[in-house]
């Protein structure tokens, strides 16, 4: 089985529980439409295929719910950990710091946290709350930055419960486009 019918099949047997433990959506369609929202803006294909991957730790893991234990699980280190080798960096780093882009954004953009979910207010205690000034520089200095940010916007608005996607299936295209030759 290659990596992409890998992924598609752990999401089958594990997206369906909801997404960090009390949003309305599963881990498969916040995934989708996170995919969904950054191909409706135009995103290229490795931001489309970062975006329907940057939670892949929560679905690979499967052990308990980051969010209900009293410490950070890191599923970005954990989807980052797993898809690395087979995906590019334009692929995974946005995933990878997309936790870091919601402590950079709470840090540097004064209404962001008032946009923020119940749970990811949760979650942002647990991963270290906003950013100092110099995690701010260090973070901005990251050529991913960018995208990460993207990432993290795309992250918090794939959370309706109404909203109509494509199948993975529709997704295989950017996920090949993000492969290590």
């Amino acid at each position: 089985m290659n990596i992409i019918d890998h992924i598609f099949d752990i999401f089958r047997r594990n997206g369906e529980a909801l997404y960090d433990g009390g949003e309305a959506v599963t881990q498969s369609q916040h995934a989708l439409q996170a995919a969904t929202l950054a191909e409706q803006e135009g995103g290229s294909q490795t931001l489309v295929a970062a975006a329907l991957l940057h939670d892949y730790g929560h679905v690979a893991d499967e052990s308990e719910d980051t969010l209900d234990r009293p410490v950070d699980g890191k599923h970005e280190l954990v989807g980052h950990r797993l898809l690395t080798e087979h995906f590019i960096d334009a692929v995974t780093e946005p995933g990878r710091l997309h936790v870091a882009a919601k402590r950079y954004l709470c840090a540097v953009e004064t209404d962001y946290f008032d946009k923020l979910s119940p749970v990811s207010v949760r979650s942002l205690e647990l991963q270290g709350g906003p950013m100092t000034e110099s995690q701010t520089a260090s973070f901005e200095s990251n050529p991913h930055c960018r995208d990460a940010v993207q990432v993290r916007r795309y992250d918090e608005q794939a959370k309706d419960p109404e909203m109509t996607t494509p199948d993975f299936e529709h997704f295989r295209p950017c996920l090949e486009a993000g492969l290590r030759k």
